[in-house]
């Protein structure tokens, strides 16, 4: 199977399940903004210190698969047992959640804002963190024009939040000082 196809020349790609959209529609964009969410949080694991919390990222990676699969399929039915793995639930929401209690009860409380960067850990994380707002604008944008999931609209909003949180504990294990603004 070659990895071209030529089909997306003119500007079109393929749903999971049939049919074609243009690459600048709604579930097109958010679907390939998941993508690329996905991505940058690969590139936060590559980033040293690479054991720091890889469990947790890469679970978050299979979660933005899963995610990427539903956004993909305008009409799930029709592609039901490829669907069947790819299940979002509020469970992962919870995960999320109290990973994220867990590591804020680390870290010193938060008074004002702070400026993302500190070590390339930390910085990585938070340039996920913003790709992950962008995904979810993007996947909020859709759910207007037509409903998707609640829980995946959840979901992107737990993340950026654990994102952050993460940044903060990836700093404070190199006790690097949070930079406040």
């Amino acid at each position: 199977m070659s990895i071209y196809t030529r089909t997306g020349d003119t500007g079109t790609t393929a749903y999971l399940g049939g049919g074609r959209a243009e690459k600048s529609s709604l579930r097109i964009c958010a679907y390939g903004e998941v993508d690329e969410l996905n991505s940058f949080i690969g590139a936060a694991i590559a980033t040293e210190p690479t054991e720091f919390e890889r469990e947790i990222l890469e679970t978050i990676q299979e979660t933005l698969f899963a995610i990427g699969g539903r956004l993909a399929s305008p009409n799930p039915e029709k592609v039901a047992k490829v669907l069947e793995k790819a299940r979002v639930e509020q469970a992962a929401v919870d995960h999320l959640e109290r990973r994220i209690d867990a590591a804020d009860a680390e870290l010193e409380p938060l008074k004002s804002f702070i400026a993302p960067g500190g070590c390339p850990k930390a910085a990585s994380l938070q340039v996920a963190r913003g790709v992950c707002r962008r995904a979810e604008r993007s996947v909020a944008k859709l759910h207007e024009a037509e409903p998707v999931d609640p829980v995946i609209l959840k979901y992107l909003n737990r993340l950026s939040d654990l994102l952050f949180t993460l940044a903060r504990l990836a700093n404070r294990e190199l006790n690097i000082p949070d930079k406040i603004w």
